[in-house]
């Protein structure tokens, strides 16, 4: 039997069980939304073209309006200064878009404090127990942030200070963009950075550092609570937007069932 066979069963017979990653994209899907004086970018907007009726008698079709940021999408190297003589979603090789998963679970401490950072002991700690992040791997941060998304309020969580939600440290994210290892960061919230990332140094850490390294950032995940936290894969599928800065994206684990 072969490998891709092999697989193909696997997913018949539910041995390996696909879940998907990907938050629904709507009208109501949560955005990022900057502060004046910054330009925003626009949420998912359906114009239809025909709806069996007079334009189309026999087919339906929709004209679609998105921001390349919005929902569950991919951050290209051109998205941020740092990588602005990088890739392009494009020209991201699709290698680098499938790979094994590493999942740091921190719900708990998110729970308890929505500002929580990643630091590089974090990851040290699921290398000691778990062994070296494996090659071309996705580390996921997994907090539990996505059962808010169904409330805007309390998926972006601003105050008068802006955004609380977790992220990972100026210190956190230069030891992931420095390790050789990793492909990509994704997390639940509406963005690779923390809420208050804009207050850190450098401003956005998570951006700076991992988009000016050839690695991307995954946003807006949903089910990453039925990931364990080594073993799964990751299929990431986001549009080849030319000269695109990132793209909604879907994006799928396999996980091998015990």
């Amino acid at each position: 039997m072969s490998v891709l066979s092999g697989l193909a069963g696997a997913l018949a017979d539910g041995s390996i069980q696909l879940v998907d990653l990907t938050t629904p994209l709507s009208s109501e899907t949560p955005i990022l939304s900057l502060p004046d004086p910054f330009a925003n970018t626009v949420g998912l907007s359906l114009s239809p073209v025909s709806h069996y009726d007079q334009a189309g008698p026999a087919w339906a079709w929709n004209d679609v309006s998105i921001g390349e940021h919005a929902g569950t999408h991919l951050d290209a190297p051109v998205h941020w200064i740092s990588g602005k003589d990088g890739k392009s979603v494009d020209e991201i090789e699709p290698s680098r878009l499938v790979g094994p998963l590493v999942v740091i679970d921190k719900t708990t401490e998110a729970e308890q404090n929505p500002d929580f950072l990643l630091e590089p002991e974090d990851f040290e700690a699921w290398e000691r127990e778990h062994g070296a992040f494996p090659a071309n791997c996705w580390v996921i941060y997994r907090t539990g942030w996505s059962r808010r998304g169904g409330s805007t309020t309390d998926f972006i969580n601003a105050d008068e200070a802006g955004p609380h939600t977790p992220g990972v440290s100026a210190r956190g994210a230069k030891w992931l963009a420095e390790h050789d290892s990793v492909s990509g960061f994704g997390v639940e919230t509406v963005g690779i950075d923390a809420g208050q990332a804009g207050t850190f140094d450098p401003m956005f850490p998570a951006h700076d550092y991992l988009l000016g390294a050839d690695k991307y950032g995954l946003t807006s995940l949903r089910n990453v609570e039925k990931l364990p936290v080594v073993g799964a894969m990751i299929t990431v599928a986001p549009l080849p937007i030319v000269g695109g800065t990132g793209s909604p994206a879907r994006v799928y684990a396999l996980v091998e069932r015990s």
